[in-house]
């Protein structure tokens, strides 16, 4: 009976100190998850808003070798919009300006203000600066800039536009007129 007795204590012990280990292991557990998901202090917050669309680019005149002024019109849509703080759910601009350009100097950088209307009735201007290359076939344009007024004023914006590269022999011919490609748009 007493071996019986001392095998009992020491089973107890034993489940125990094994509890305890099983509790110390959760919370070391509970602990190292929490870490990985916490956003460490002075990190930048997520995206408030994020938006996928088409954008559609028209020259007029056409875009030729020798530069020239043309006038391009700008009208995107964004149709498919998350917004983090609730209410927008698509949005489009529009822009027309005067540029001189040949084919040779398409890729130039520029500055210049967009307006976003979005489908809450609201609005955003943005200051924004763009530059545009040439990869895999495709012209890249990436916008970055800030909104000034309206919906969200304070945000920094993200856009990059991909269009196809252009056929290179309308240069020779009856020039560009325009190209239509997707675009994402992100304001932090």
């Amino acid at each position: 009976m007493a071996a019986s007795s001392s095998w009992k204590r020491a089973t107890t012990a034993l489940t125990a100190r094994a509890r305890r280990r099983a509790v110390a292991l959760t919370a070391g557990a509970v602990l190292a998850a929490s870490l990985l998901v916490t956003a460490p202090a002075g990190a930048a917050p997520g995206p408030v808003l994020q938006c996928q669309g088409t954008e559609t680019t028209t020259y007029d005149p056409g875009i030729v070798l020798q530069p020239r002024d043309i006038t391009v019109t700008v009208e995107g849509r964004l149709d498919s919009c998350l917004d983090g703080t609730g209410g927008v759910t698509s949005g489009a601009y529009g822009e027309r300006f005067l540029f001189n350009a040949g084919c040779n100097n398409l890729l130039d950088g520029f500055t210049d203000r967009r307006a976003f209307t979005w489908n809450s009735g609201e609005r955003s201007v943005v200051e924004i600066t763009g530059t545009t290359n040439a990869v895999a076939g495709q012209v890249v344009t990436t916008i970055t800039g800030t909104v000034v007024e309206g919906r969200y004023a304070g945000r920094s914006l993200l856009q990059v536009i991909t269009l196809p590269q252009p056929d290179l022999l309308l240069c020779l011919t009856t020039g560009l007129r325009g190209a239509t490609g997707v675009t994402t748009l992100t304001l932090t």
